[in-house]
């Protein structure tokens, strides 16, 4: 089961990661060119700081619980990713005004299965520390 934690975690780590870096180190360009993020409020240099390095945060937390799989670091690492995917999930499910049918279904899709992937970690760890706990 660690070999599937690890899997499951370096998805939203690389996710997390790039969209981290490239918030912190370009964020005009990350503005300008990242799929629908247009469609939000204008461009704002401070923001894109401040989200790219606590995005980055986030990566680290990711990165810890992939090379060590325990439960206590699996689970506030995914923890910490859902505290930012699943309100953005409800977030652009609720204000879609400014988007198209296509990107309508485009965000719901890919925000949805962003979301379940910071929940999906802590499911399988405490499956595996209720295994490990009965074979005990």
């Amino acid at each position: 089961m660690n070999t599937l934690l690890r899997i499951l975690l370096v998805i939203p780590l690389g996710e997390e990661v790039v969209v981290g870096c490239w918030n912190q180190f370009a964020p005009r360009g990350f503005y300008d060119n990242f799929p629908t993020v247009d469609l939000n409020p204008p461009f704002s240099d401070h923001f894109a700081h401040d989200f790219g390095g606590a995005t980055m945060g986030i990566a680290l937390l990711l990165a810890i619980a992939i090379v060590k799989p325990r439960t206590h670091f699996v689970v506030p690492a995914a923890l910490a990713y859902s505290m930012f995917a699943v309100p953005h999930f409800f977030y652009h499910l609720m204000n879609m005004e400014m988007a198209s049918p296509g990107q309508q279904v485009v965000l719901t899709i890919a925000n949805g299965f962003v979301a379940l992937l910071g929940l999906t970690p802590i499911a399988v760890a405490v499956v595996r520390d209720r295994r490990l706990a009965a074979a005990a």
